[in-house]
């Protein structure tokens, strides 16, 4: 029997081994994870090595020793958002101190990125009972979501809800402020709660959340609480106020900052005026009633608007142009502020945005027994709106209108003009 000869690797062979250790299309997802997996595995053994000050098998001195690896706990899923990996946590004796991971704490079970997505499925449509499918879909067969873990983060929001609505508001400058309410009706609340929500324009151009409160309906008191708190909280007197008309806020803003400026919300305003004219005559009334709100100048709004109550007396009308000319003052203070603001300050329009995707969830939130369960996710969703919250026009204006420089028709008064 002949002597066998050791062939030589083909070519061919090692490229199509590599091959088929690559990843492709198809497998490219659990590619991807078995990577992280092994990086964070990687990592939690030299968060190990440094906090022993050694490598793994790495002797030191005797009289040095101290402290040494003993295995693993047991194998953990942690969900990410390239998916659910299982990686297991490197255990350390004879240690005084505690070894603690600083990449993958005792007790977590998912990326801080994940946590958040959730309430941004709720904000978005996503049933409570479909969070376990989505997350699945999402990130891997292991990323299952029990009940149990939704209520315990719908605790989470409340506390945080809580804690947040006491933070101190001394460093914000508050120059406007959107005030807006929303009805809930809770399983054993006999009552539907009306949740007071205020949103700030600060001098930096930023929009914030200041106040999400259950109260009773939107009555005065209820808005002078929601005021008050603020106050305490130190946050200074805004200098304009957008509302609806039919909101207790203006009664309250007299209680407790009356030196602030008022502006009722046009939109609201035409609805208002429109419900006063028969269906046929609303497509023509609803263009002028536009072109009296977006008015180049006081003045223009004011002849515009006395045209339109002609119109409506000479068709018979007389209740809608009772309806435009009510509470006027109210309905064109924007004319004393920056003309690149007024998009803002004509209308509800800043609250009202982030408002429309919580009213699809607000019919839910009978699911809740009592209203500040809801009112926390709805703060949370609210939450995670702000981050998507557009600046101001022109954020550099802001701060001079906190100065309380004056303007009139959108136009800056010089100290001239104001002399004389």
């Amino acid at each position: 029997m002949g002597k066998r000869t050791k062939v030589a690797a083909s070519p061919i062979g090692e490229h199509l081994e590599a091959r088929s250790s690559s990843p492709t299309w198809e497998t490219l997802r659990d590619w991807l994870r078995g990577k992280i997996r092994e990086l964070m595995q990687g990592l939690l053994e030299e968060e190990v090595t440094e906090f022993l000050g050694r490598a793994r098998y790495e002797r030191r001195a005797a009289v040095d020793a101290c402290g040494y690896r003993n295995g693993y706990g047991k194998p953990r899923k942690l969900t990410t958002s390239m998916g659910t990996i299982e990686v297991r946590r490197p255990r350390v004796r004879g240690v005084e101190e505690r070894f603690e991971s600083r990449i993958l704490p005792l007790f977590a079970r998912r990326t801080r990125e994940v946590s958040e997505l959730l309430p941004e499925l709720y904000l978005h449509g996503l049933a409570e009972g479909d969070f376990d499918l989505a997350l699945r879909g999402l990130l891997g067969e292991e990323a299952a979501l029990s009940a149990r873990t939704v209520a315990r983060l719908k605790e989470r929001w409340q506390a945080e809800w809580e804690a947040w609505r006491t933070q101190r508001l001394d460093d914000r400058a508050v120059v406007y402020l959107w005030v807006d309410g929303v009805y809930v009706k809770a399983g054993l609340e006999r009552e539907r709660a009306a949740l007071l929500v205020a949103i700030a324009a600060l001098s930096d151009g930023r929009k914030v959340v200041v106040a999400v409160v259950p109260g009773y309906r939107e009555s005065v008191e209820s808005w002078s609480e929601v005021l008050r708190d603020l106050r305490e909280r130190g946050m200074n007197a805004p200098r304009l106020v957008i509302g609806d008309g039919h909101l207790g806020i203006w009664g309250a803003l007299r209680n407790v900052w009356p030196e602030a400026d008022e502006q009722r919300c046009w939109n609201h305003k035409v609805l208002n005026v429109l419900e006063q004219l028969p269906r046929h005559q609303q497509a023509v009334a609803k263009p002028m009633l536009g072109a009296i709100a977006y008015a180049p100048t006081r003045a223009e709004a004011e002849r515009k608007g006395k045209e339109f109550e002609a119109w409506c007396h000479r068709h018979g009308y007389g209740k809608a142009a009772q309806t435009l000319g009510r509470d006027w003052e109210r309905m064109v203070t924007f004319y004393r502020y920056p003309k690149e603001h007024w998009r803002h300050l004509r209308t509800t329009n800043v609250i009202e945005s982030p408002f429309a995707a919580l009213r699809l969830r607000t019919d839910a939130a009978k699911r809740f027994k009592k209203v500040e369960r809801a009112t926390a996710v709805i703060w949370k969703m609210l939450m995670v709106a702000q981050k998507r919250f557009r600046r101001l026009n022109a954020p550099e204006l802001l701060a001079k209108v906190h100065a309380g420089v004056r303007y009139e028709d959108g136009i800056e008064v010089t100290q001239e003009e104001v002399a004389a």
